[in-house]
């Protein structure tokens, strides 16, 4: 048996035997017209005046008929049916009464498993019926089979105008049955770009309208806290900027800047500020107890080779042993991490320095170790650089945008974490315009990549 299957939900196509088989354009009309039919035996005389576009009063000659045998030979021949006829299975040959006269009549017959619409039909039929999970797998593989316009070849011919017609009905009730279906399962960011390209084509229909407003409130429902939210399809992660609290983000690892010497002492806010992201750290995290917090510490940079240690004449307070910019140190933290990062010199006046080369590199080690310790865990980190470790040629929104820019690139290789998360102090944000953040995010593609890498 060959195995045949046709293509019409967009420019039409016809394999045989999992071969594209190439056909002249009045063949393939020829073929549409058949198919327009559904199934009924359609008179030589009709395909020609439909094919051909002659008007419906004029004569069809014997020699006009013979110009829809050769269409009809060339279509057995291309279907693997050779000349048939009337024992073909797929496209028959038959007798009808046409004026005067019988003469030829041509059926095309073809399953499900052979037409395209005809299993697009049958998976939106299944749906309607069907539960929301099983739904939604029914209805993204029927959308899978549809390329464009409903027989495409044939626009604007009347023979195709009623099929074409309920296709494109369909293909909407299609998509509004699984923009439900998503949004039944909680999943209205998945609902939304179908929703909106439904709004797009449809804009006076209501139910749509309602749709589209129902999923967005749905998503900021879902993330109420989050001022910037960016999915990279192409990188399988999710950048999210949120207003809130750093340390109660309990559904992720924790990255936390250090100064080269990895000071922890908050005692008289000499050496560490109780306000900064480390004092909070040890408070909060550590309970306060500095001698486990630097026993982690300890632990983790043993395998780091010190850059040299300071006398106690040169630095009376605080830790004296100076670290490379760049070091990381993975430290556990029930069952997640949290990550050290080096991206600032601790000086000898106790005052943290860096530069936007040093935090850049210090970001690109920081992704490196996460990638092999972060567990596939989301990340959270606060707007490194914009503390006490102030980065002064840098803007906070700068300084924003090199920790996502640095971040997306480092995923081009792998996945390793499902989210990036910034977190921001309520106080902090007004001072950021996330805004100026987002107009670059959205110049991104689904890589993460700008227009022009």
């Amino acid at each position: 048996m060959v195995r045949l299957y046709v293509g019409v939900l967009g420019p039409t196509t016809l394999s045989v035997d999992g071969v594209e088989a190439h056909l002249a354009p009045l063949t393939v009309k020829l073929l549409l017209r058949l198919i327009a039919a559904e199934g009924e035996a359609v008179a030589a005389s009709q395909i020609y005046r439909d094919v051909w576009e002659v008007p419906a009063s004029g004569r069809v000659e014997r020699g006009e008929r013979n110009e829809v045998q050769k269409r009809v030979r060339e279509l057995r021949l291309a279907i693997g049916q050779g000349d048939e006829g009337a024992s073909s299975s797929v496209l028959r040959t038959e007798q009808v009464l046409a004026a005067r006269y019988p003469q030829s009549a041509y059926r095309l017959v073809l399953g499900r498993d052979q037409l395209d619409y005809l299993e697009f039909t049958d998976l939106v039929n299944r749906a309607a019926h069907a539960a929301p999970a099983t739904v939604v797998a029914l209805l993204t593989k029927a959308m899978s089979l549809r390329r464009g316009l409903p027989l495409a070849d044939a626009t604007g011919q009347q023979f195709a105008g009623l099929l074409v017609r309920r296709l494109t009905g369909l293909h909407t009730l299609a998509r509004k049955e699984l923009i439900r279906a998503h949004a039944e399962l909680g999943h209205p960011g998945v609902a939304l770009p179908i929703a909106e390209d439904l709004a797009a084509e449809l804009p006076d229909d209501a139910e749509v309208e309602q749709s589209l407003r129902s999923l967005r409130e749905a998503l900021r429902a879902q993330h109420p806290s989050d001022v910037l939210r960016r999915e990279f399809p192409g990188l399988h992660v999710t950048l999210t900027v949120r207003r809130g609290d750093l340390f109660e983000q309990e559904d992720a690892n924790l990255a936390i800047g250090f100064g080269d010497t990895f000071d922890t002492a908050t005692d008289d806010d000499i050496v560490i500020s109780r306000e900064s992201v480390q004092g909070q750290l040890l408070d909060r995290v550590y309970g306060g107890d500095r001698e486990r917090l630097d026993a982690e510490l300890r632990r983790a940079l043993r395998r780091v080779k010190p850059v040299c240690q300071e006398s106690v004449k040169d630095k009376p307070k605080g830790k004296r042993i100076r670290y490379p910019l760049g070091t990381v140190v993975a430290v556990p933290l029930n069952g997640r991490r949290m990550f050290g990062f080096a991206h600032c010199r601790m000086g000898l006046d106790l005052v943290t320095r860096s530069s936007a080369e040093e935090l850049r590199f210090s970001l690109e080690r920081l992704w490196q170790s996460v990638k092999v310790h972060g567990m596939l865990k989301p990340l959270a980190i606060p707007l490194a650089g914009a503390g006490l470790a102030r980065v002064p040629d840098l803007t906070r929104e700068q300084l924003m945008i090199m920790i996502i820019d640095t971040f997306l690139r480092s995923c081009v290789d792998e996945r390793y974490t499902t989210e990036l998360r910034i977190v921001i102090r309520p106080s902090d944000l007004e001072r950021i315009r996330v805004s100026d953040v987002a107009r670059f995010v959205e110049t991104l593609d689904a890589d993460g990549r700008e227009p022009h890498d």
